[in-house]
């Protein structure tokens, strides 16, 4: 694995400070893109910078979060080699890395706690691209 990046707004500050915690007590390194503070800011600034490190292959995977979950999604979905996840729950992480080989975890900051973040982050990591079908599924989502 490589480094992991991560990026959030003000909604998604707070869950990024533990996700921070998670990974450093799992031994693993992070490079976070911000924001920095729980100050009012705008999602697309850090999703950007982390959107392109992953395509780069600077980072692998990432992880994202804003209030919803949804525009930071959204903002890093626009990039052709990114498949962004919005997980709520463990079962949407297991299938987005099984079914999607989602390659940056999106998690929605005023929505879940600590505790479900840790379940969905041991599912997303835990879990392998199937390849196979799927393969062919996602070769078909850069538009050309």
């Amino acid at each position: 694995m490589k480094v992991i990046g991560l990026a959030s707004d003000h909604a998604g500050f707070e869950l990024k400070q533990y996700v921070k915690k998670w990974l450093e007590a799992k031994g693993w390194e992070y490079k976070d893109f911000g924001t920095y503070t729980a100050d009012s800011c705008d999602y697309p600034d850090y999703a950007h910078p982390l959107a392109a490190a992953v395509e780069k292959g600077e980072c692998y995977p990432g992880i994202a979060i804003c209030g919803s979950g949804e525009g930071i999604s959204i903002t890093l979905n626009k990039h052709q080699g990114i498949r962004a996840a919005l997980c709520w729950i463990p079962e949407i992480a297991h299938l987005a890395r099984l079914h999607n080989d989602a390659n940056i975890l999106v998690m929605p900051g005023r929505f879940i706690d600590t505790d479900m973040a840790d379940k969905i982050m041991t599912e997303f990591f835990s879990t392998s691209f199937e390849g196979g079908r799927h393969k062919a599924r996602i070769d078909k989502i850069p538009v050309k």
